[in-house]
This record gives C-alpha cells, structure tokens and sequence, in this order.
C-alpha cells in the first residue's frame, strides 16, 4: 500500500468517540435514502453523485411506494445500523465492563422488546424491535423465545454486516488495543452472527480501536485489520485495499473497489434479488461492506467527507458502508461537518452526544478495571516464579 499523510488525530479519548460515534451515525444516514441501488442508479436519480443529505428515493410517496413503504429514509434519518450502535452503548452502561454474549441476552434483546424510543424512519415512538430487519430479530427470536445458549444463539442466522455494523462501541471501549476489540466483538456477534458474519464484527471493532491508537492513519488501520482477520474476510480486505491503494478519488474507484469485493461476496450484482448461495456461511467468503469501508478509507486518506460520501455514492448496502467508514475517518480525527452532525442529530431526533459521554466514561472504567486485574495477574504469576 502506498504512504499517506497522516491526518493529525485528536488529543482526547473523547474526541475519538465522538469522531466514531457521530461520525457513524451521520454516514448511517447519508446512506439511507439511496441503499439498495446502483452507482448508475444513484447518478440518474439526483442528477449527479450525492453531496449531502438527500430526501427519500420515491420522494413525498415513501410512505406507500415499495420496496421501502413504510419507513421514511432520507432528509437525515438514521436507520437501524445507529439505533443498534446506541444500544449497545447503553448496554455498556448498565454492565460498564467488557461485553460477552450473556450480556446481549441479559441486556441487548430486553433493550429492544421492551423499551419505545424515537424511530426516525417511523417517524413515531416504538420498539426498536418492530424497526430492526430480520437478520437482528434473529436475536429476540432465537435468545428469548427459543432460549439458545447466547454463545451459539448466531448460528443459523443469514450471515450478513447485521453484527459488524453497531460494533464501533466495541473498539472504543478497547480503544488502541485492536486484539482486545477483535476478541470481545467475536464473543460479543456470536449472540447474532456466524461465519464471516461473525468475522467482519470482530475486524471492524479492531479498526476502531486501530484508528485510535496515536499516529494512526488509514494504512496503519488496515494493516492491523490484516493483521487478525481470518480467511475469506482477510482476502477481501486485502483484495480491496490493494486497489484502493491506486485511488485518491471515490469517483474513479466506485467500479475498481466493487470488481476486487465481488469475489468475496455473496450476494450478487442485483442487491435487490441476491443470488442462490447469498448469505451462507463460508470459509471462503466475506461481507461487502467492511472491505469497501476500508478502502474508501484509504481513498479518502481518513478524510471524513470524501470516505463518506464515495461509500454513499458506492450504492448497495450503503448505509451501513457509510456508517463504517464514518466511525473509521471519525477515530482517525477527521472532522464530522457541524452541518451535517446538527441536521442527522435535529431530524432524527436523538442526541448524537449523549452516548459519547456515556461510553466515554465506561472507556475510562473498563481500563481501570483492566489495569486492576493486570497488577493482580502479575502478582499471582510472579509468587508462582513468574519474572
């Protein structure tokens, strides 16, 4: 991969966070209005490539125009990718240690079947249960109603980003210990996902807290991607990178970066009817998402808004694309656009800021936690003839 500057990183835990998380949910929003269609499909309907925030597809009819009737996507709504991030911030609040699949159980699938709040494409207060698509249904169906061990409570599901897309939380809890994020996130998806599923959550917590380590840079982010992911997960990466590694423009890479994921993917090249073999699990296969966040990431050179916007302009799953990719350039210090922060936080309705003091200090917790139990670790090592 070639050298790029570095973009000066923020000073402050904090800031990191709130790179990641509001940066998360604004590309979750961008990308909503247009997930689903083509780059082709993109470029005609809004007489060019996107920009910013955009009204829905079908305009004024949303509300009855299929495939989308009845959720209000577009005009800065985010979509589930940021309802479950938020989730599982609170669920880091109620346990404020490290994560394990019991604690989606005990607290994550009680959150979503039992608590209304604010759905923005709903435009109405609801469970976030009667939002999520089925892929995270998957959870309450399986974990409180056929009472599966939460450790193998994934197995089964289609695989697919359902897992990796709300795990930015994972990686800033373990913020600059990329290893420590890919552990607790596989541990942490098994209660939803399987396979490559299961894999993309546990690399895409490791970029995370990869983006937050001092210095970071988009290249270093993906080395230590590289670095944990596993099979089929790992070639796409590295098949992706490699080309976005001769791009400094979205506009030129948005072919190249689908041709290098399409081996890897299972879906096909209508998003809309996938193929046969979509979603398996597979050894050989990945997600499209991470791999094309990724690479818009070295694109961009961790720039905010040129990685947001090429994963928006990018099509298909594009807002959890932009959602990756936001929390990515986010932990890396770029700014998130005041604009667009206050309009996704103004028309969605939620504070964009409350999770981020929240998970901030149960980062701060967690590490003295950590730091407790490494000191009492080496004493007992030691008294037994440890160094």
């Amino acid at each position: 991969m070639t050298a790029r500057t570095p973009h000066p990183g923020p000073a402050t835990l904090e800031e990191r966070v709130t790179g990641a998380l509001v940066g998360a949910a604004v590309g979750d929003a961008l990308g909503g209005p247009v997930e689903g269609y083509s780059p082709e499909q993109i470029l005609e309907r809004h007489g060019g490539r996107i920009h910013g925030v955009v009204g829905p597809w079908n305009g004024d009819d949303w509300r009855t125009a299929r495939p989308l009737a009845p959720y209000h996507k577009g005009d800065g709504h985010v979509t589930d990718d940021t309802l479950m991030t938020h989730a599982l911030v609170r669920v880091y609040a109620a346990v404020r240690d490290h994560l394990d699949a019991y604690a989606v159980a005990e607290h994550l699938v009680p959150d979503l079947m039992t608590h209304p709040r604010w759905i923005p494409e709903l435009e109405a207060e609801a469970l976030p249960l009667q939002r999520i698509f089925l892929a995270e249904k998957w959870l309450v169906a399986r974990i409180h109603y056929g009472h599966v061990d939460p450790r193998e409570a994934g197995t089964g599901n289609i695989v697919n980003c359902g897992a990796a897309m709300y795990m930015a939380p994972v990686g800033l809890v373990n913020a600059a210990h990329p290893a420590g994020a890919y552990a607790e996130a596989l541990d942490v998806a098994g209660a939803h996902q399987s396979s490559y599923g299961r894999e993309a959550a546990g690399v895409f917590a490791a970029a995370v807290a990869a983006a937050c380590v001092p210095g970071a840079t988009p290249d270093s982010v993906v080395t230590a991607c590289l670095s944990l992911a596993k099979d089929g997960t790992r070639a796409a990466i590295e098949a992706v990178c490699e080309v976005a590694a001769r791009h400094s423009d979205f506009e030129s890479a948005l072919t190249p970066l689908r041709e290098a994921v399409a081996p890897y993917d299972t879906v096909g090249p209508d998003y809309r009817a996938p193929s046969l073999g979509a979603r398996r699990p597979s050894r050989l296969h990945a997600i499209e998402e991470l791999p094309v966040a990724l690479g818009m990431l070295l694109v961009s050179g961790g720039d905010f808004r040129h990685a947001v916007l090429g994963s928006v302009n990018y099509g298909r799953d594009c807002d959890s694309i932009a959602t990756m990719a936001g929390a990515l350039a986010g932990a890396l210090g770029s700014p998130v656009p005041e604009e667009w922060a206050k309009r996704v936080a103004e028309s969605s309705r939620l504070d964009l800021w409350e999770p981020v003091a929240t998970l901030t200090a149960v980062a701060r917790e967690v590490f003295g936690r950590d730091l407790a139990r490494r000191r009492e670790h080496e004493r007992a090592f030691g008294a037994i003839g440890g160094p």
